[in-house]
């Protein structure tokens, strides 16, 4: 017994040291963040988020929003299991029902968002079949959707595993006892699935309300409290100690659901035996519930129809002709099939380490004599996880471990993933070894064995099945999981899900939809595998010997082959010099100009020698900001002025030790690379098919004419917006600039965008008619014949420039990194001005037909303080 318990309270002690490190020091460090003002300790920060305009309104939408998708989803999930338990339809069709519900799981909720705009947007797939648009999809129908698609299956796996618990011969005393239709409804089925029902909500109601990937696609001027924190966090200023007050807000509904959940658990009712009956014969009822059912599905599955259609068309809504030019080009890209190794590896190493642990907790409160306090800790410790949004626990890591050995690793990123889904495993793994018979280790400890050879030899193979149950669950999640690595990986450890956020600001949904596809494909193909060998019945089953080792064959086949394709396709992802000696090159630099950054830095002997990874401008300014000289880019691509404040902040960059010949005067650490300009843009067939005039001037799209037909980005997350607000202050002054921007926002509504290729990309889906956006994406859409045109405006063609900078992080690669800047310099600017034509350095020439009709320079030096005025005087608009 002492043996035992020695090595019992040795799995406990190495949980419990996991969960100190990983959990309870991030997020203690991040609560003192919160607190911490002025060099000092108060509540300044809590008061100012609190008086921010809109926070308090951004609280209410999440929480009615999340409850009235919780209570849908909830009520869906009830009648599918109700179908699956109590009716008479077809075996056939509830093996369906059951596998097609999860099916949203096994996709990221980021990719939802743009299935809703590509299925029910202005040119979305449904949108076209109906001939008009059936609702506006941006703001709480879009949310809504999302929402309930996204919850649906952990609402429907709670609920139909309770309902197979229930003892149905109470049904029959009722009908005996001529009670109602309703009222045998009401006391043999909802009354033992109330707690159930409750918990169900409280879930739902939690992942909704602390999802980021839903709001982030389909959101529009609605704002909840996960857009908040990601703006306050990776905003175009972050500020991380509003944030950290955010992130400890976002956490009161964990308390109170821990509490509801715990009080609920009374009101489970328990049955000593269960009587295996048939259902009431009822066509009337079957048919109503098959119907049901099957639109329920059908709306699931027909919003995820266009993954499969968008691809494959030339381009989408205007060429719609067959083509595998876009997953030939996706798949041939070193980045993005690199992202899709990495993805493998951290679900395969997640799952593997997760189901050890989940497996060592479970053993210490299932099948151990330890204290009951102690197994109380790892009970608490379940319920902590079960509720913490993904979103707090990345903040929280990205506080706690920037600077140290573990920062944009994988290890970092596959821990997060251990603490985030640790809840379900092991709770999957308790219930499972509760039910085993007790007696086996005394019996085993009577005839000489260890606790532990009793483990592996007799507890171990008849977990097996839960074990791989546990295995499926931390893979799947950790191949969809978006929230918390988003603040984790790096250039290196980049995912598919984070991929698919960077993907998100070029409007590249060709290449997101792809890999949502090879997510889709590998969770099915892995899930299938781990479910068959999960599978007791046919292992148990005489005479299917043979057919279970071929389907387990075909299975091991299919996932060997997705997993094998996927290691071919990222081989040439590690060529060249061994990753660790690679310059990284951060950017938040458009494909124009990476490309011809690489190209320059190829054909110039670097080929291979480099990493470059690419962000919006908002979230490298966040990383800039947050990790100063710890950054792991060696190399730095991004807005002048945010390299100002990051060197202010932090004297993060050397000088430059290359004479750059520039036009005008820049500090010694950076040099510009390209000077952005913005413009209107108008989609040609839109115009016209709403009789719209073309604008002249930005003040035109205050025009009510354009209610709900223009797009603009909003300067808290994207320094597009920039552009349009200094060309309004400048032309009319700020008191005037305010009434137009007020007007231009009432036109845009939904359509107020967090990226600076937002505005391009709704004109180019037919979302909106015009916008306000980047001169030079609509110049390549003219010339690749698309439908867009622009307008240099008349308040003027204003500039951000966009510079290079070397990081001083003390390595031997600066050597590197500092010729390779000059290298960009001396021989990218050639190519860089055939798509950003304003001269920068001497000698530098325009073809006169690409230059803007109107440039025009802010009088005042752009810098932090002035955006922030800026960002002050666009918030009045709102």
């Amino acid at each position: 017994m002492a043996k035992k318990n020695t090595e019992a309270r040795a799995v406990w002690t190495v949980i419990m040291l996991i969960f100190m490190v990983f959990l309870a020091f991030p997020l203690i460090l991040l609560l003192l963040k919160s607190f911490q003002a002025d060099g000092g300790i108060s509540l300044a920060n809590y008061k100012e988020i609190f008086a921010a305009k809109g926070f308090l309104k951004a609280l209410r939408n999440s929480l009615a929003i999340s409850a009235l998708g919780a209570a849908i989803a909830t009520g869906l999930a009830f009648i599918m299991a109700y179908t699956v338990n109590y009716t008479n339809v077809g075996n056939g069709y509830k093996k369906t029902l059951k596998t097609l519900a999860l099916l949203p799981m096994l996709l990221p909720t980021i990719t939802y968002g743009f299935a809703i705009i590509y299925s029910f947007g202005k040119q979305g797939l449904f949108t076209r079949l109906l001939g008009r648009q059936a609702f506006d999809i941006y703001g709480i129908c879009g949310l809504l959707i999302g929402y309930v698609i996204y919850t649906l299956p952990i609402s429907f796996m709670l609920i139909n595993n309770t309902m197979g618990y229930i003892d149905k011969k109470f049904m029959v005393v009722s009908r005996v006892m001529k009670d109602s239709a309703w009222g045998t409804f009401r006391e043999t089925l909802l009354r033992p699935l109330a707690g159930t029902l409750a918990v169900s909500f409280i879930q739902c109601f939690f992942l909704c309300f602390t999802d980021f990937g839903i709001p982030a696609s389909v959101g529009g001027r609605v704002e909840v409290i996960a857009s908040v924190l990601y703006a306050q966090m990776l905003g175009s200023v972050p500020d991380f100690n509003n944030g950290a007050v955010v992130a400890v807000i976002m956490l009161l509904p964990s308390i109170v659901s821990i509490s509801v959940v715990a009080y609920l658990e009374r009101y489970n009712v328990r049955y000593s035996k269960i009587t295996q009956m048939e259902n009431k014969k009822s066509r009337m009822r079957d048919v109503i519930c098959a119907i049901l059912t099957a639109l329920i599905l059908l709306g699931v599955l027909a919003i995820f129809a266009v993954i499969f259609i968008v691809p494959f068309v030339k381009g989408w809504p205007y060429e719609m002709r067959f083509t595998m030019e876009h997953v030939r080009n996706a798949l041939a890209d070193p980045s993005l099939t690199m992202v899709y190794k990495n993805s493998l590896l951290t679900a395969i190493l997640t799952a593997a380490l997760g189901t050890l642990m989940a497996y060592g907790a479970a053993i210490v409160t299932a099948r151990s004599s330890m204290d009951n306090r102690a197994k109380n800790i790892i009970e608490g410790i379940a319920s902590i996880t079960n509720t913490i949004p993904g979103m707090v626990l990345g903040i929280a890591f990205m506080l706690a471990f920037t600077g140290t050995g573990l920062q944009n690793t994988f290890a970092l990123i596959i821990i997060c993933n251990l603490v985030h889904f640790f809840a379900t495993p092991y709770m999957m793994m308790k219930n499972s070894l509760a039910k085993m018979n007790l007696s086996w280790e005394k019996t085993a400890r009577l005839m000489g064995d260890s606790w532990i050879k009793t483990l592996a030899r007799v507890v171990t193979p008849n977990a097996a099945s839960s074990l791989l149950e546990v295995f499926s669950y931390y893979f799947v999640n950790a191949m969809v999981t978006v929230s918390a690595i988003i603040f984790l990986a790096g250039a290196r450890t980049m995912v598919i899900t984070t991929k698919i956020k960077e993907l998100q600001h070029f409007a590249k949904f060709n290449e997101i939809f792809v890999l949502s596809l090879l997510i889709l494909f590998t969770n099915l193909a892995g899930k299938l595998l781990l479910t068959l060998l999960a599978d007791r019945k046919w292992r148990e089953r005489k005479g299917e010997k043979r057919r279970m080792r071929k389907i387990k064959k075909a299975a091991f086949v299919g996932m060997a082959f997705t997993l094998l394709a996927g290691s071919a396709l990222t081989g040439c992802a590690g060529s060249g010099n061994a990753a660790g000696e690679q310059v990284i090159l951060y950017t938040n630099a458009d494909d124009e100009a990476v490309e011809a950054m690489k190209n320059a830095l190829d054909s110039n002997g670097y080929e291979g020698k480099y990493i470059v990874q690419t962000f919006g401008t908002s979230e490298l300014g966040g990383k800039l900001l947050a990790e100063g000289a710890d950054i792991e880019a060696d190399l730095v691509t991004m807005s002048s002025f945010y390299l100002e404040s990051a060197q202010e902040e932090h004297p993060m960059f050397q000088d430059l030790e290359f004479e750059t010949g520039a036009l005008d005067e820049y500090p010694s650490y950076y040099t510009p690379i390209t000077a952005q300009e913005g413009a209107i843009i108008y989609n040609t067939e839109m115009v016209k098919e709403n009789n719209l005039p073309v604008p002249a001037s930005i003040k035109d799209l205050a025009d009510p004419v354009y209610k709900d037909m223009i797009s603009v980005t909003d300067i808290q997350s994207s320094s597009t917006a920039w552009l349009l607000i200094q060309a309004l202050v400048c032309e009319y002054g700020e008191e005037e600039a305010k009434d137009i921007l007020a007007d231009i926002y009432e036109n845009a509504g939904a359509h107020i965008e967090d990226s600076g290729s937002g505005p391009i990309k709704k004109v180019r889906a037919g979302e909106v008619a015009i916008g306000f956006g980047l001169r030079h994406q609509a110049v390549a859409d003219k010339e690749e014949g698309l439908p867009i045109d622009y307008a240099d405006p008349e308040e003027g063609n204003f500039t951000l420039t966009e510079s290079v900078a070397v990081v001083n992080n003390k390595d031997e690669k600066n050597e590197e990194a500092m010729k390779m800047a000059e290298c960009i310099i001396a021989n990218g600017r050639e190519e860089l001005l055939k798509t950003y034509p304003i001269p920068l350095y001497e000698g530098e020439k325009v073809d006169d037909a690409n230059k803007s009709g109107n440039p025009k320079a802010f009088p005042e030096k752009l810098s932090v303080k002035l955006l922030e005025k800026h960002q002050a005087l666009s918030e009045e608009c709102k």
